[in-house]
């Protein structure tokens, strides 16, 4: 069952997404870029209007004072594909692909913290949503390789299942295929983040089972009846590495191929996480050179202990953004500057800001993906703050802002509160 599309994000939709499955490819080179989306948020945030406005009675006069700086033809166009989203819907929903845009709460918090504008507007998937802020390992590397790399990526990602530890990667022949693989067949979770093929690759035999148990979860910020492309490739590699916890470099090339501009773009740009490379005398002179760029060399941990060791002791990279362009990611999940659950006083807002971007926010979402998965049936705050091991304090704050996020429901009298239920149909 999938959840009801938003207003919202069906405004973005139309602006910016193909819908190719409903015959939208004759339009599909009018609809805005990234950049293009980007600049219409802001100019609606500065207007303090929202995506879903341009659906509305009051569409005309919003389009009328967005005249002088966009293109407002352009945008009447898009807005009236309708047809084209419901067809689209449909056959998606077919498929239990859900869509969530960067103006759903659960659309996930680490895009937003670490790529800024650079999140996609759009992203479409199957599998446990939840799973996609809970961290992890980022394995990636080429596509032709010879075997016993294959079994390297294989056994680092067995080694991740036995840690508890779920495995990123972008689904593509080679290193990145073998290392979901591996997490997989050893009982561990997989997320993949594909470019090309996401409404055949929810359906395909061996993804379906995996699906159901909530082990893998696909998304891709890509139509999902969109082909292969060399730019869509390496438009993706900077979400597999957003949301993970530390990643890993298998093998690189030099100066060529998406592994190689993936993480340079990650070392020099992004710092979404640590990147490690695999390192020796064997390896490629790609490996070598990202280090000598500022990755570092891969330990080799052989055990789920020294795996789990080296991922919580990695020192952090990430480099977060401003608490104005989380506000331009409209209307989107900004996080509040307000001290953290269980400290007293005040602290300077850029402190304060910088404090609940990272380790806060990831730390919310977490408990968010646990009350999400086991709040079937509704308990009380006294209840929850047990189920968590924390102080009933603690729980309440949590609970506040997961029922202001939409995550949960609240219920008065007695008060309890339970995962909002998913809702069927093409909203």
């Amino acid at each position: 069952m999938n959840a009801p599309i938003s207003d919202n994000t069906k405004a973005i939709l139309l602006l910016a997404a193909p819908l190719l499955a409903g015959g939208g490819q004759r339009n599909a080179a009018r609809i805005l870029t990234t950049s293009e989306y980007n600049q219409l948020a802001r100019l609606l945030q500065e207007r303090n209007a929202q995506p879903a406005d341009l659906l509305s009675s009051s569409a005309p006069a919003l389009l009328a004072d967005l005249r002088l700086r966009f293109d407002t033809r352009r945008l009447d166009e898009l807005l009236a594909r309708g047809l084209l989203l419901s067809q689209a819907v449909e056959t998606w929903s077919s498929r239990a692909i859900r869509v969530a845009s960067r103006a759903d709460p659960d659309y996930p918090g680490r895009f937003k913290v670490r790529l800024g504008m650079d999140s996609p507007p759009i992203l479409y998937g199957c599998g446990d949503w939840s799973l996609l802020d809970t961290g992890g390992l980022a394995v990636v590397g080429s596509r032709h390789v010879d075997e016993d790399l294959i079994e390297f990526a294989r056994k680092t990602a067995s080694t991740c299942a036995a840690a508890g530890i779920t495995v990123i990667s972008g689904g593509a022949k080679g290193i990145d295929r073998a290392a979901m693989q591996g997490s997989l067949l050893a009982g561990g979770r997989a997320i993949g983040i594909v470019a090309d093929g996401l409404g055949q690759a929810v359906v395909a035999r061996d993804s379906r089972d995996l699906i159901r148990e909530r082990r893998l979860t696909l998304i891709s910020p890509f139509d999902p009846a969109a082909g292969f492309n060399v730019g869509n490739a390496m438009q993706r590699n900077k979400l597999i590495y957003g949301l993970a916890d530390a990643a890993l470099v298998v093998n690189s090339d030099h100066e060529k191929g998406g592994t190689w501009s993936g993480a340079v773009e990650q070392i020099e740009r992004f710092r979404a996480c640590p990147v490690f490379v695999r390192s020796g005398e064997s390896v490629p002179i790609g490996n070598k050179k990202l280090i000598e760029a500022g990755a570092r060399p891969w330990p080799n941990p052989t055990t789920a202990n020294d795996l789990i060791s080296l991922l919580r002791d990695a020192p952090s990279t990430v480099s977060t953004i401003s608490s104005q362009e989380q506000e331009e990611l409209l209307p989107g999940l900004r996080v509040n500057e307000e001290p953290l659950p269980g400290s007293s006083g005040s602290m300077p807002s850029a402190a304060r800001n910088a404090a609940v971007t990272k380790p806060a926010l990831e730390l919310l979402s977490a408990v968010r993906a646990i009350l999400v998965r086991e709040l079937v049936k509704p308990l009380t705050q006294k209840e929850i703050a047990e189920l968590l091991g924390v102080p009933e304090g603690q729980a309440s704050k949590w609970l506040k802002r997961l029922v202001e996020q939409g995550a949960l429901t609240k219920t008065k009298r007695p008060v309890r509160y339970a995962a909002r239920p998913k809702q069927t149909g093409a909203g």
